[in-house]
C-alpha cells in the first residue's frame, strides 16, 4: 500500500511523532493508522526504558501527598524528573498523585526488588523451600516452585512490580515507562512513606 503525505500528516497529528517515524510506522503496519499509533507508542516506551537507565540527573520533581478522608491513613511520595518544565505538567502531576493513591491502597514496602534486604529475601526463600518440601515436592521441582513463589512475594511488597491500582493490566513499572515516553525525559519514584494510624511500624522506602 502506498503511504501518502496525508496519511503521514494524520499520524503526526495523532501522535506528535516526527514525519520519518510516522512514515516508517505506516510502512511497517501496511498503512493501518491504528496499528501505526500502537507501533509508535511501543517504540516510545522502548526509548523510555533506555532513558530510565541512562544515568541522567533528576533533581526536579515534587513531593505528593495523599490523606484518606478519615485522616487515619496518609502517604508522602517523592517523584523526580529532569526539568521543572516536566514537573509542572499535568501528566507528571497526575502520575505522582496516582502513585500516592496506589501506595495508600496496596501497601508496598520497597520501591524495587533490589531494595529488599538480602536477609529478608533469604528468610522468605527458606520459608518457601520448607513449605514446598512439606507439600511433598521433589527437590528438582521444589526449586522451581520456590522461584515462582518468590516472584509472587516480590509482587506483593515491591512497588514497581505491583499491578497498578487503576489498571491491573500493567505494573507500576510499565506505567512509569509509559509516562517517561509521554513526557520525553527520565522519571523516578525516589522514596515514599506510608502512615496508618495504629500500625506498629510505618513504611519508609527510599533510594539510598
Amino acid at each position: 500500500m502506498a503511504i501518502t503525505a496525508q496519511m503521514v500528516k494524520e499520524l503526526r497529528e495523532a501522535t506528535g511523532a516526527g514525519p520519518l517515524d510516522c512514515k516508517k510506522a505506516l510502512e511497517t503496519t501496511g498503512g493501518d493508522i491504528d496499528k501505526a499509533i500502537e507501533y509508535l507508542r511501543e517504540k516510545g516506551i522502548a526509548k523510555a526504558a533506555k532513558k530510565l537507565s541512562a544515568g541522567r540527573t533528576m533533581n526536579e520533581g515534587l513531593i505528593e501527598s495523599y490523606l484518606h478522608f478519615n485522616n487515619r491513613l496518609g502517604v508522602l511520595v517523592e517523584v523526580n524528573c529532569e526539568t521543572d518544565f516536566v514537573a509542572n505538567t499535568e501528566t507528571f502531576r497526575n502520575f505522582a498523585k496516582d502513585i500516592a493513591l496506589h501506595i495508600a491502597n496496596l501497601k508496598p514496602e520497597y520501591i524495587r526488588r533490589e531494595d529488599v534486604p538480602e536477609a529478608v529475601v533469604e528468610a522468605e526463600r527458606q520459608l518457601q523451600r520448607r513449605r514446598a518440601i512439606e507439600e511433598g515436592k521433589p527437590e528438582h521441582i521444589a526449586d522451581k516452585v520456590v522461584e515462582g513463589r518468590m516472584n509472587d512475594f516480590f509482587k506483593e511488597i515491591v512497588l514497581m512490580e505491583q499491578e497498578f491500582l487503576k489498571d491491573d493490566s500493567k505494573t507500576v513499572s510499565q506505567l512509569l515507562s509509559e509516562v517517561v515516553a509521554e513526557v520525553g525525559e527520565s522519571i523516578e519514584i525516589r522514596r515514599f512513606a506510608r502512615f496508618a494510624l495504629g500500625e506498629a511500624d510505618n513504611n519508609d522506602a527510599s533510594e539510598e
